[in-house]
């Protein structure tokens, strides 16, 4: 064997040891595709994709724009993952629609609030007061249960947030016979001004200008709070190796003290 020829040999094994011994996802060089809310989630995963590349992972956040669904493109598979909503919000989606889709990580609490344009607490409401809430189970729950506390409803014995959900068929008692609007998450922060006061959701309310520790004038509890946010892909693709590496991602320091600078306090990370 020649030195020319081994030299050549040597080049072909070291080339075929570091496609078969480095990172799985790195023989394919297209990003992946995660879908998320413009606002806050936007500006969180557009710095998971910075740490993201220095580890050798490409990540492209998608915004999911108006009433289109991030879990019907993930499970469709024109997302890779998506990363907008908490745990009961995906269980109603995959009992709804038969969703195959899987957590495999929490990320934040994103706290739901009233605002209002008019009103500086929930107590000055007055009777028969226009109240916008969420049309979906659990964050209509979310809604119900902030003004529970504030003792402005009351809702059927035995309610368990952390168990159930809860509709305007549960409301026991409304003292005030507040008038309740149901609608999408994202039409309430565009309805302000034509309600008293409305349940927004802490992403669609960032949108708006909206912050909840700020604006909000009754917001959720931090404390056991069960709507903890999530990573979710397609139950085919939990144990896939680019898995870890797009949690790892999320779960770093610089994603977390972003979090923790920018939000004063309205979206906690809980990593």
């Amino acid at each position: 064997m020649t030195p020319r020829f081994f030299k050549k040999l040597l080049g072909v094994v070291l080339a075929s040891a570091a496609m078969f011994h480095g990172p799985a996802f790195s023989a394919d060089p297209k990003p992946l595709k995660v879908g998320v809310r413009g606002g806050v989630d936007e500006q969180i995963w557009e710095v998971v994709a910075q740490v993201a590349k220095k580890n050798g992972l490409a990540v492209e956040p998608v915004v999911i724009t108006g009433t289109a669904s991030p879990n019907e493109a993930l499970n469709n598979g024109d997302l890779e993952a998506n990363a907008f909503q908490h745990i009961p919000f995906l269980n109603d989606q995959i009992k709804q629609r038969g969703y195959k889709l899987v957590a495999v990580a929490n990320t934040l609490i994103s706290p739901i609030a009233f605002y209002s344009r008019k009103y500086k607490s929930l107590k000055d409401l007055p009777d028969g007061a226009r109240v916008g809430i969420p049309n979906d189970p659990s964050n209509q729950t979310r809604a119900l249960v902030i003004l529970r506390d504030q003792g402005l409803i009351t809702l059927r014995d035995g309610f368990d947030p952390a168990t159930g959900t809860a509709t305007l068929a549960d409301v026991t008692s409304n003292p005030k016979k507040l008038e309740f609007v149901e609608s999408a998450s994202v039409v309430l922060a565009r309805s302000l001004p034509d309600v008293d006061t409305a349940a927004i959701v802490n992403s669609f309310a960032y949108q708006a200008g909206l912050i909840a520790t700020r604006d909000g004038i009754a917001v959720e509890k931090k404390e056991n709070n069960p709507y903890v946010n999530i990573i979710v892909v397609r139950e085919k693709d939990k144990n896939a190796p680019w898995v870890p590496e797009l949690i790892k991602a999320y779960h770093s320091e610089e994603v977390r003290q972003f979090i923790l600078s920018k939000y004063e306090g309205s979206v906690i990370p809980v990593f």
